[in-house]
């Protein structure tokens, strides 16, 4: 699949912009802060309906379109699939309300028809990588589970759903662990919550380990690649039931095709075990919402371990094995969108990467110096200068 047209009203730095683009490579060049950034990010969120980068959307809506009694920006993306060719659009509007504030509501549609930011997810699939990824590796556990959820959400709309059920249980299930703290629920009303979370976290919990039983081969074969067989990356799962005797948590192997039932009987037991402490502190311990995900390289864990540059490169590694993982499930190669994509690196692990892209069908990158790149790639590449909101070509 390739992103054919582009089209932002008010979006970010962009008041209005029409861009269309082929097949293949293309590099945004530009200085910092003039939309690259941007330009990916707009991507990302017509694919999966959510920011990479924004925490409220309306941080996303352009400063001057606040002039407007009702502020909004548009995003509208042709992109074209192997069976047919998609229209996605992104409405984000904000709302005046009767006591002066505004509520944003977001609107999307899908070749026309309206459709919920769950539906969404599938219709484009897309691999981000950005510099901030390094600390997938090295950051908290939240991090790694927004990544395994935001792909399997790309991949599977059933584990989506499962997701959405499982996170309204757990709300319901924490407000209820605080009425019992208060005297003002009983025990026993933690039976039908413990089923419902039983349930859905055993699900999740399986197709997570699926799909890194099915990513870690990929993964150990592109990260030989990089690092001239210097490195073999392993990933682990682990889930928040399974502690060894010092209370840590302790690996599951990875399996192709994990059984629910196998998981439903600890993850039960679990629950069950840390009960009294659930209710002193109001919360549910147990559970995929606490799940990890642990990347070594010959035993050593590159979170606590690694090297910047080594974390950097480990990242590149797994986002160029999801892409293949995303093409493997789906039939179809994912758009690339790779910001930064050379910083840091070395002139061999440079040299591979751009070599390594033309593989794809389309791969978007930003760049602020040229210098990184050697000619022979630019040659190759449409090459873009982003400034100010605006694009144009660099070269005919």
């Amino acid at each position: 699949m390739h992103l054919k047209h582009l089209s932002l009203t008010n979006f970010r730095n962009y008041l209005h912009l029409e861009l269309s683009l082929p097949p293949g490579l293309i590099l945004l060049q530009g200085d910092n802060a003039q939309g690259k950034t941007n330009l990916l990010e707009a991507i990302y969120l017509l694919a999966t309906s959510r920011s990479p980068h924004a925490q409220a959307d309306r941080q996303m809506i352009h400063w001057k379109a606040e002039e407007e009694p009702m502020p909004f920006a548009r995003l509208v993306a042709r992109v074209q699939r192997a069976d047919a060719l998609r229209q996605i659009e992104i409405v984000l509007v904000k709302t005046p309300l009767s006591d002066g504030t505004h509520r944003l509501q977001k609107r999307i549609r899908v070749d026309g028809l309206r459709r919920r930011a769950m539906d969404l997810m599938g219709e484009v699939n897309v691999v981000l990588f950005s510099p901030q990824d390094i600390t997938l590796v090295a950051g908290p556990p939240g991090l790694r589970r927004r990544y395994l959820d935001a792909t399997l959400c790309q991949l599977d709309p059933r584990y989506c759903q499962a997701l959405s059920q499982y996170n309204r249980i757990l709300t319901q299930r924490n407000h209820l662990l605080r009425l019992i703290r208060e005297g003002r629920a009983g025990l026993d009303e933690l039976t039908f919550w413990d089923d419902g979370l039983v349930e859905q976290g055993s699900y999740l919990i399986a197709r997570r380990q699926e799909m890194l039983g099915k990513l870690d081969g990929l993964v150990r074969a592109v990260h030989l690649e990089v690092t001239g067989g210097e490195e073999e990356l392993h990933l682990s799962y682990v889930p928040s039931f399974v502690r060894d005797k010092g209370g840590q948590g302790t690996q599951l192997p990875l399996q192709p095709q994990p059984q629910e039932e196998e998981l439903r009987t600890p993850f039960r037991a679990h629950l069950q075990g840390r009960r009294r402490e659930e209710i002193a502190r109001g919360m549910t311990l147990v559970g995929p919402h606490r799940d990890d995900l642990r990347f070594t390289v010959g035993g050593v864990d590159m979170g606590v371990y690694g090297s910047r540059g080594q974390q950097r490169t480990l990242v590149l590694s797994l986002k160029l094995a999801e892409a293949e993982l995303m093409e493997a499930e789906v039939g179809e190669q994912p758009i690339l969108l790779l910001d930064d994509l050379l910083s840091e690196l070395d002139g061999a692990r440079r040299r591979y990467l751009t070599q390594r892209l033309d593989r794809h069908e389309q791969a978007i990158l930003t760049t602020t110096d040229l210098g990184d790149y050697e000619e022979a790639f630019l040659a190759r590449v449409l090459l873009l200068r982003v400034h100010g909101g605006k694009i144009e070509r660099m070269r005919p």
